[in-house]
Order: C-alpha cells, then structure tokens, then sequence
C-alpha cells in the first residue's frame, strides 16, 4: 500500500524528529511504500528558516523518498508562493499513485486539486493540524479571513472526503472545531511524541551517564530546562527558583540548553554565574534527546513546542506550564503544571517534588515510565494514525 505525506503548508527539515519525519518513518517500518512531497522551506545549519535550491528528488536517511516543488513562478509567481499553489504538483501526485493521502495542514490553495483527485480515485484521506490561536490567526485578517473565511469553507467542502483530521494537541482539535466548524466526529488528538527506536539505541550506549560523566555530574540529581531562551520560554524564573533552593537540595544541578535571545542576554549571564547551574549553549535535537535521558526532571516553564512531548516519551517526569488545551501531557501523575509566571511557584513545586526523600519524584518517575513512553512513542501514534484503514 502506497502513502503519500503531503508538507505544503510549511516546512519539511531533513533528518529532525518532527511529526513531518516521523510518521514517515513508521509508517515505512510498519510496511508502507513512502514518499513525501514538500514544499522548498526548511532550516539551515542554524535553525533558521531558508529556502532550498530548487525541486529535486532524493531519499532521506530513513529510506522514504522525497519529492521537493517550488512554487508556480510566472507573473503571479509572489501570489502564488504565499497562498502556496507549486509547479507540477498534480503530475507528481499522480505518479506516486498514493492509496492514502496524510496531508500535514491543508492550508495550501493547491489542497483543491489534491482533494479533487483523491476523491475521484477512491483515496483514503487524512489531514492534521498544527495551527491553533496562539501561533497563528493572531492578526485580523488572518483570522477573520483566511481562517474564519477561506479555510473553513475549504474545509468543510472537503470534510466528509476525509477519514479524520487530527489536531495534534487538545488545543488545536478544539481550532479545528472552532475556526473551521468540523465536526465533533471528524476531529481527533494525534499526540507528537519521540523518535523511539532512536531512543532505545541512546538509552543502550548509556549516553547519559557519558554525560553526566563529561560535565562531572555523576551523582547528582540533575534538573534540565532550556530552549529558545527569551522571556516567553521564563527560563529565567527557573535559574531564579533554583537557586533558592540550591543551598536546601546540595545534590541537584540545573542544567541549560539554547540559544539566548538578546533581550535576556544580560540577565542570563549573571544568573547563570552560579556553582550548581551548567550551561552547555545550543543542542541538536539528537543532542537534546541524550540531555532528555541524562536527566531525572525536566521544566519547560513557558510557551509549549514539540520538546515538551519528546520529554514525556523519554520517560521523564516533567513540570510544564499550564495552558489550557495543552494539558494531554499530564498522563495520570507524570507531570506538574504551573499557573503563574513566578519564581515562588517555581521553587515551592521543585521544594515539593524533591523533599521528603524525593516520595512525590519518585510517584511521578512510575507513572513517566509506564505510561508516558507508550503514549507518545512513534511507533505507537503512527499505527493510530492510519487505524481506520486496518492497517
């Protein structure tokens, strides 16, 4: 059986562990034929945006092929790159002869060929979505008129020719619902999760012992928090928080990764100058996933992005910040939430996760390493992805 991944309302960025790269890979593991058609943006060696060269097809490294388009050029050539319309996107399509479409957000004007298509060949269809209120539709006009307006009647247009569009966060099946006006019974949570075959294979080399070793942490309890380091992620509040409670815990380490915006540079730097706290700048995310095993906690005190559902399948006990629509990372005990942006929260949750003996910690550890591994493990979302085809 054939499947197709569509990327053409974003990015697709080589050899990460987006839902983009992932789904693809099991997908293949579980027996599919994989290809995967994208749009031209990625990230360069930076993690930056950029655009690549021009179409070209290649294989990535987990074997599914890839198939790169540009946006039709022409007179209409800047329209059409920012409504996303591609050069030769039809005939490709159509020479993958795909028995199932997943189409990785449908906000591409070119989704109407495509669904034109599937639905006069029988093709099975699914569509998730990474969108929701807070990372887009955050100006008039891209709400109110591409959403509200343009989207939604796309979307319900082509609704009953889908199997189901999955919002891969409470959050964002909640946008669906509410932007485009799906059905209830046509919307679902597709978690995020972790690459974990790659996960296994760090976990047998003992990378993070090798860790702990290099950075001479070897008994300690280390606590990890990082990322794009600027006031919305409040990493500050954490190294704040920490050091209250440092001379209390004298074995923990607080551990940060990322790059610092400049806003907080100053900030960073004198909170950082502190015995019990390493900063080892930014991380891969191959190298974020060994950082994820060496650690026994794991803080991401602001806005969410995919680490905090790769923590959770790392087995980690983890405190997140709370956001509604964001709370499927809480598995049953796994995971602490905090609801101000404070410093004294911060340090009365580590003070109650790490006293008496570490009793919370360790009810916390049983339920990260039962429960959170299944649940948001690769192998596992990407046979729920496709289980209405029998697969």
């Amino acid at each position: 059986m054939k499947i197709v991944h569509l990327c053409l309302s974003n990015f697709y960025i080589d050899n990460y562990s987006y839902q983009e790269n992932m789904l693809p890979k099991y997908h293949q593991k579980m027996g599919l034929d994989v290809s995967i058609i994208a749009s031209l943006v990625s990230f360069d060696n930076h993690g930056k945006p950029c655009l690549l060269d021009g179409a070209k097809t290649y294989y990535a490294n987990d074997g599914y092929k890839v198939v790169r388009l540009n946006y039709k050029g022409g007179a209409l050539g800047r329209l059409n790159s920012f409504i996303r319309i591609y050069e030769n996107l039809m005939p490709t399509l159509k020479a993958e002869k795909p028995d199932v479409l997943f189409i990785h957000d449908y906000s591409f004007m070119d989704i109407i060929p495509v669904m034109k298509y599937a639905k006069e060949n029988n093709i099975k269809v699914f569509v998730d979505c990474h969108t929701d209120y807070i990372n887009s539709a955050s100006s008039w006009v891209s709400k109110h008129i591409f959403h509200h307006i343009i989207w939604r009647k796309i979307g319900k247009w082509m609704v009953n020719d889908v199997e189901m569009f999955y919002g891969v966060t409470p959050l964002r099946c909640d946008f669906l619902k509410d932007a485009y006006h799906l059905p209830d019974n046509k919307v679902e949570l597709l978690r995020m999760g972790i690459d974990d075959d790659y996960f296994k294979e760090r976990k047998q080399l003992n990378v993070g012992e090798s860790l702990r070793k290099e950075l001479s942490i070897e008994n300690e309890f280390v606590i990890l928090t990082g990322g794009k380091i600027d006031y919305l992620k409040n990493i500050h509040l954490v190294l704040e928080a920490f050091r209250n409670i440092s001379s209390k815990y004298p074995d923990a380490t607080l551990v940060v990764f990322g790059n610092i915006d400049p806003e907080v540079k100053v900030e960073m730097e004198r909170l950082l100058d502190f015995p019990k706290i390493k900063f080892v700048g930014w991380l891969s995310s191959n190298q974020i996933m060994d950082y994820f095993i060496m650690a026994d906690l794991i803080i991401f005190p602001g806005t969410h992005s995919v680490l905090w559902e790769q923590a959770i399948g790392t087995g980690t006990p983890a405190v997140f910040k709370y956001w509604k629509g964001i709370d499927h990372v809480d598995v049953g005990g796994n995971s602490r939430f905090l609801y101000k942006d404070s410093v004294e929260e911060i340090t009365l949750t580590l003070d109650d996760i790490l006293k008496d003996d570490k009793k919370v910690y360790n009810e916390m550890l049983h339920k990260a390493t039962t429960i959170g591994r299944e649940e948001f493990s690769y192998s596992n979302i990407a046979k729920e992805s496709i289980k209405s085809i029998g697969i």
